[in-house]
């Protein structure tokens, strides 16, 4: 099933596509379905609960925040996490609805975390439901944050892969398909996503969107160089971006450079991402924000160091790594999963690591073959990876796992490139397995903050 490029990536803040944007994004669904239905007049009171995942990292994630915005009716693609929209209702006890209509919201009583449930759906279960005055309910509607910020309804989380499909020329279900449909019209992974797109939006959308994405990746990476300070939430963790780029100006100056300080750069432009969406900065979703820092690390790393090995320009190189990279996700997203909440962080940072590296061999003028390859390199050597930030936090280890999933994506990009593309694991044989790996995979391990270095990390 093909995934538009500009579903899979979309313009929020930090610190998690699946437990910030996602319930933003379906509080303000339901608001708009209350006056849809003609209820939002006559709401006097509103109560929400969160389910599994949700509620055992809501806190550390942001998705208190996150459900008062989209009850206030904001989009997540404008929201000023400046304004002290929280800050108010715990103050004051009142929540604007849709910002047309107060009503008395307590924090403490009105969102309930109901850890110990988890949904037969998905991990990230969410309820709204609306009173009137003389407590009748009047709506309840039960959603799900499936992965990158995309949400289901309960009536519709079946329909997560058979969903209708979109109307573009080249349907695709598995890479070999879409080998298949490459090889047989002569085009790039680029092209066919492309011409997909351009049947779905004016063609100047298309660009000005893939431009608008690559600008606002561009833009985290030097908010997060600029930024000092500690970040919020306990942890005490210091922003570190700032103090790398500072000894990589120094070692240069003082000519005191060595053969593997490429991967220190990537190494800085994978903590400033993370650090900036940790702090809830505006990220792109790459695939989801918790993972957000790998594609523009790689993507830097091609404009910086690679480039002028490519048989592209620079533009044109960029438009064909988040192109290709978008079609090596919308493969996870219809056979496997995108959320840390459902296969672990192979999910996330895994599949970050595996668009990179195929968007690195694109750009670089690979072949279809070798971007499969790539994408394949990536996606194997994160098999397994668990989901357990400490305190609940995108923090610990969710910054460094950035920097190492950039270092890796840039690897496995090299090593498909000088090959054939030849190779005896498949694409579509990884991403198979790595489904059913987050499947068997313990619930601890599965962005719970139960297990792993959640539960066992040492404090000195």
């Amino acid at each position: 099933m093909y995934y538009s490029l500009f579903e899979i990536f979309s313009i929020g803040v930090g610190p998690s596509s699946s437990h910030t944007v996602g319930p933003m994004r379906a509080a303000k669904r339901y608001l708009d379905n209350l006056k849809s239905e003609g209820c939002f007049p006559l709401v006097k009171n509103i109560k929400v609960t969160l389910y599994g995942s949700l509620a055992l990292t809501g806190v550390g994630h942001g998705t208190v925040k996150a459900i008062i915005y989209g009850l206030m009716g904001l989009e997540a693609e404008a929201i000023d996490p400046g304004k002290p929209y929280v800050v108010a209702v715990e103050r004051d006890g009142i929540l604007h609805l849709g910002q047309e209509r107060a009503i008395n919201f307590n924090l403490k009583e009105d969102i309930v975390f109901a850890k110990d449930t988890f949904l037969q759906e998905h991990s990230n279960g969410m309820k709204f439901s609306a009173f009137s005055e003389d407590g009748t309910e009047l709506l309840s509607e039960i959603y799900f944050s499936i992965g990158g910020g995309t949400i289901a309804r309960q009536d519709e989380i079946g329909r997560r892969i058979s969903r209708k499909p979109y109307n573009v020329p080249y349907q695709f279900d598995t890479c070999q398909e879409l080998l298949n449909i490459a090889e047989k019209q002569n085009l790039s992974i680029s092209d066919i996503v492309l011409q997909n797109e351009v049947c779905l939006r004016p063609e100047k959308d298309v660009y000005s969107y893939i431009e608008k994405i690559h600008q606002v990746m561009q833009n985290s990476i030097e908010r997060g160089i600029k930024a000092e300070g500690t970040l919020g939430g306990g942890l005490g963790i210091r922003r570190r971006a700032g103090e790398i780029f500072k000894s990589l100006q120094d070692r240069f100056e003082k000519n005191n450079m060595d053969s593997l300080m490429i991967i220190d750069w990537l190494n800085l432009w994978g903590f400033a991402v993370a650090e900036e969406n940790a702090s809830g900065g505006q990220i792109v979703t790459a695939p989801t924000m918790g993972s957000a820092g790998i594609m523009p690390s790689v993507i830097r790393y091609y404009e910086r160091f690679a480039h002028h090995k490519s048989t592209f320009n620079i533009k044109d190189g960029i438009i064909r790594f988040l192109t290709t990279a978008s079609a090596i996700c919308s493969l996870y997203r219809s056979n496997a999963s995108i959320s840390g909440a459902e296969v672990g962080c192979q999910g996330e940072v895994g599949v970050a690591c595996s668009m990179a590296a195929a968007g690195l061999v694109a750009a670089m003028g690979g072949t279809n073959y070798q971007i499969e390859n790539a994408a394949e390199i990536a996606m194997e050597h994160n098999l397994g990876l668990t989901c357990d930030p400490v305190g609940g936090l995108v923090q610990v280890p969710c910054i460094e796992r950035n920097a190492m999933g950039a270092v890796k994506a840039v690897n496995a990009a090299r090593l498909a490139y000088s090959g054939e593309g030849k190779h005896l694991v498949s694409l579509d044989s990884v991403i198979k397995t790595m489904y059913f790996t987050g499947i068997d995979m313990n619930t601890r391990y599965k962005e719970t903050s139960l297990g792993g270095l959640a539960k066992h990390i040492t404090n000195c």
